[in-house]
């Protein structure tokens, strides 16, 4: 299985907290990496991916730009836990590919803890997503970080 933990993109600061929509900037930090992503995905059609979003606007818009179906999951809103985020995902037991677009503090804390880090020790920035393998050949599973790229490194890169 492998898992893409994907913060939403760069949202206005409006009240309420469920209807805050991106900005023009994160409209085009979703799209990049978005793009970025599906061409990553695309190396590899034969495996299923899910992708799975709060049911927050911000999370949902940038779910959107991978112009893929998007499962709303009420348990991993902004106030989730990030057990709760991973419960949702099915890690690692799953197949495929779980794309997880949601929140910090809990989606920091899943990736970093996912890396072995301390919880408080990383942050993902705005629209940063970081994808994991976990591969089990029957004896030892293990985990691997396949990439982790930010909206300034696709900058870089292009």
């Amino acid at each position: 299985m492998e898992l893409i933990l994907w913060r939403h993109a760069e949202a206005a600061d409006t009240a309420p907290d469920m209807a805050r929509e991106l900005t023009a900037k994160g409209r085009r930090q979703a799209r990049e990496m978005a793009d970025w992503l599906s061409g990553q995905l695309a190396a590899q059609p034969s495996r299923p991916v899910r992708v799975i979003a709060s049911p927050a606007a911000r999370t949902r818009q940038t779910a959107d730009a991978l112009q893929r179906p998007v499962d709303i999951v009420q348990q991993i809103d902004p106030n989730a836990s990030a057990d709760a985020l991973l419960a949702a995902t099915g890690w690692p037991e799953g197949h495929g590919v779980v794309i997880l677009v949601g929140h910090n503090p809990a989606i920091s804390e899943l990736a970093a803890r996912l890396a072995g880090a301390d919880d408080a020790s990383l942050s993902l920035g705005r629209a940063a997503a970081w994808w994991y393998a976990s591969n089990d050949d029957g004896a030892t599973p293990h985990l691997t970080l396949k990439a982790a790229m930010t909206p300034a490194l696709l900058h870089q890169a292009s």
